[in-house]
């Protein structure tokens, strides 16, 4: 009996900001925080998640009761940690290709490096441009 492999998703900030915070993706992005699998997150997604729930802690947009919450919910969610480098040799061609912020294409680099060995990996957004990005580079997406 073959097994399948589990299925393994890459979680962009959008992404996961969808499942700390209540917005018109988080019912999707819950369900998918639930599947078994592999979920993965980048020290970069981490980084921007950490600046935007600092902000809104600053700024006193949220309740500082919520910030600590979602930053429970981000230190003990499913994710597994992911200290990966986008492939150098890929960013400036991928760069010419699609029209991406930075940190959008290095979210791109970084998920396209890691298909090399996980062929199965898809990527979760809820970024526009990043997911047709994404789709055009043949990534599989939520």
């Amino acid at each position: 009996m073959d097994r399948q492999p589990e299925p393994v998703v890459y979680w962009d900030s959008s992404a996961l900001l969808s499942v700390l915070f209540q917005d018109a993706h988080s019912p999707n992005a819950v369900k998918w925080s639930q599947k078994p699998g592999i979920h993965l997150i980048s020290s970069l997604a981490f980084v921007e998640v950490c600046a935007v729930l600092a902000r809104l802690k600053r700024e006193r947009l949220v309740a500082d009761v919520l910030v600590s919450a979602a930053y429970e919910s981000l230190e003990h969610g499913p994710w597994r940690s992911l200290l990966i480098q986008p492939e150098r040799k890929r960013i400036k061609p991928l760069a010419a290709r699609r029209s991406l912020r930075g940190a959008d294409l290095w979210h791109l680099g970084a998920v396209l490096t890691l298909q090399e060995q996980l062929p199965e990996i898809k990527i979760l957004t809820y970024d526009l441009r990043l997911k047709k990005a994404a789709q055009a580079e043949h990534v599989s997406l939520n």
